[in-house]
Parts: C-alpha cells; sequence; structure tokens
C-alpha cells in the first residue's frame, strides 16, 4: 500500500494492514519465530488462497519479507521486517485485553 493510500486517522492505518482475521493472526505466529508456508498455514488453518493473498499485501507493505532458498525441494521461510516487529506490543495488548474482557464476561453472565 503506497502513502498516498493511507487512512488519514492512526488506528485506520493500523486495521488497513492488518485487520481481518488473518494478518493479525499471522503476525502473532511469526513474532513466535520464521515460519515455511505449510506450517503457517497448519496453525492457521486458512486456505492456501487465503495465506497467499495475505502474505502477498503483508510483503508489499514492509511487514513479512519471503526469503527463497536455492535448494530441492524449494524452500521459502516468512519473517517478519524490523516494521512486522513493532506489532509485538499491538499484539501483546490485544492478547491481554481479550484475556481480560473474557474475565468480565464470564462474570457479567454469572450476575444474570
Amino acid at each position: 500500500m503506497e502513502y498516498k493510500d493511507l487512512a488519514v486517522n492512526p488506528v485506520c492505518v493500523v486495521l488497513q494492514l492488518i485487520g481481518g482475521k488473518w494478518k493479525i493472526l499471522i503476525v502473532k505466529e511469526l513474532l513466535k519465530k520464521e515460519m515455511r508456508f505449510v506450517e503457517l498455514k497448519k496453525n492457521l488453518g486458512c486456505t492456501a488462497k487465503v495465506l497467499t493473498a495475505a502474505l502477498k499485501e503483508m510483503e508489499e507493505d514492509g511487514l513479512i519479507v519471503r526469503e527463497e532458498y536455492d535448494v530441492l525441494p524449494p524452500k521459502v521461510e516468512y519473517y517478519l521486517t524490523d516494521i512486522g516487529l513493532t506489532l509485538r506490543p499491538v499484539i501483546e495488548s490485544m492478547q491481554k485485553w481479550g484475556k481480560d474482557y473474557k474475565k468480565l464476561r464470564k462474570l457479567m453472565e454469572r450476575m444474570k
């Protein structure tokens, strides 16, 4: 995505780049370690088509690197760029918020 296409609102920029179910989960997985396509697909449980599209967009946006190795059989690994790694606190905050919300929701339902 080019700079001119980015939203004015910073929160909207984040949503443009990692909004939706799969991109955010890809970031979460790649924060653990670099991964091959098959490993990402297995961990996420999405289709190859969806994963391919998301990875391509994230590479174009400078969030991940697709590294091809000159070996047989072909080997490709994905990892976060320095920019992609800056999403760690965002993901950690989301995980904390989700955990906290689940606890609160459970309490709210008990009070009914």
